[in-house]
């Protein structure tokens, strides 16, 4: 039996058409937080961290921790677990990474006009008409980054992406259950032979993105009947090495038949590919308002192997904190206009005390170095201080963080 994906607008009436979908077929629903749970029972990941896969915007630690990466590659083996099974009903942004070679899958496009999905905004929500219209938009701009990060496309509801996209506004509820269910009769969409090989190979890829990810690597992986494809498309000194290490960490998946490598466009663009390295400090956020000093300060530490984000106020450095976005260590300057180095350690310390914070400052006195500590910093430096000085002072925060945790889960 087929499967059933549903994606569109929000303020559209999916909810009512799936319900009266799976009535008339009686196939099982899985919405976004079904694959959720499925993905965060099969890793280490909270779910709400998994959850903002879908958001439109990315974590600025992404580049040094992976966790969006990390997140999709669960996300798609819990899809892949899921089409074990057929007759199901798949709602929501997580039914997109399914392949297109899963031929047994009707993909489905629900929208209505602009003008009907403010008019039903308005009057759920009861909110003025120019409300209702920012939220529909803000709710578009969040589903065209998603299909533009897995296809390219910008518009989220083009029909190159779909089987079938129905005006919900335009045609009656009715109508829409009968065309999908006399769509799903179609012996196209039978579950077959390369289909489901082509499920398996969806759970090899699934699989080979999480090995690949947890050694730091960042590479596209395509699967055909076993055979796994590498791109590589970010510039290589040594490309011989890197291609033997990718495949001697994707030999050891299950079900892997064979690897081969190859170059992507992007390969000879100018950005250096750089394997992550996770043993030191993931989460690195220097926060300082000189901004030719932290730049550069970045750029030494990154030479340490020690990646970091960089903030350019104290403002900004909570907004990240507050928005679970926070760091692990924190590089703090002391006199920074508007809030400034120890407001910003006193409430770093009050709501998120297992963030270590150093600061590194050049006008700081005994009296703030003294408040400093009171209030929990990790060091109080000097920013004449020696580069590897910063980088044992960082790495002895992060074992510090480490200790803690550990300490946590033997409990």
């Amino acid at each position: 039996m087929p499967v059933i994906t549903v994606f569109g607008g929000s303020y559209c009436n999916e909810k009512q058409i799936v319900q009266e979908i799976g009535s008339r077929t009686g196939y099982r629903q899985l919405t976004d937080q079904d694959i959720i749970a499925e993905a965060g029972r099969l890793s280490s990941i909270p779910e709400n961290k998994i959850e903002r896969v879908f958001s439109d915007k990315v974590s600025v630690f992404n580049r040094l921790t992976r966790e969006r990466e990390r997140s999709l590659a669960y996300l798609k083996m819990a899809l892949a677990t899921c089409l074990a099974d057929d007759a199901l009903i798949i709602c929501g942004f997580a039914g997109q990474l399914i392949p297109a070679d899963i031929s047994h899958v009707l993909r489905i496009c629900l929208i209505a006009d602009m003008t009907s999905r403010v008019a039903t905004a308005e009057k759920e929500l009861k909110v003025s008409s120019s409300e209702a219209n920012r939220i529909v938009h803000r709710d578009d701009v969040k589903s065209a980054a998603w299909m533009h990060m897995l296809h390219g496309v910008f518009d989220p509801w083009s029909p190159s992406l779909y089987d079938i996209c129905l005006p919900t506004d335009k045609t009656s509820l009715d109508d829409i259950a009968m065309t999908i269910e006399q769509t799903i009769a179609n012996p196209v969409f039978k579950l077959a032979g390369p289909s489901r090989s082509a499920v398996d190979d969806f759970m090899i890829a699934a699989n080979v993105e999480l090995a690949l990810v947890k050694k730091g690597h960042d590479v596209t992986v395509e699967v055909k009947d076993g055979l796994v494809t590498l791109t590589i498309n970010k510039h290589v000194l040594r490309l011989n090495r890197l291609e033997e290490e990718l495949k001697e960490i994707a030999l050891k998946v299950e079900g892997v038949t064979a690897v081969e490598t190859k170059v992507g466009p992007g390969y000879y663009q100018t950005d250096v590919y750089r394997r992550q390295d996770f043993d030191a400090p993931s989460k690195i956020l220097l926060v300082d308002d000189e901004k030719k000093y932290v730049q550069t300060l970045s750029k030494r530490l990154m030479m340490r192997e020690l990646d970091s984000a960089v903030v350019y106020d104290g403002e900004s450095a909570l907004n990240l904190v507050n928005q679970e976005d926070e760091p692990d260590v924190m590089i703090l300057d002391l006199r920074m206009p508007g809030i400034d180095g120890i407001e910003v350690l006193r409430r770093v310390k009050e709501t998120h005390p297992a963030i270590e914070v150093i600061v590194l400052t050049s006008q700081g006195s005994e009296a703030d170095k003294k408040t400093c500590m009171e209030l929990g910093a990790f060091a109080f430096l000097s920013k004449s201080v020696d580069i590897d000085e910063l980088s044992k002072t960082i790495k002895a925060a992060k074992e510090k963080i480490q200790q803690k945790r550990a300490e946590q889960k033997s409990r």
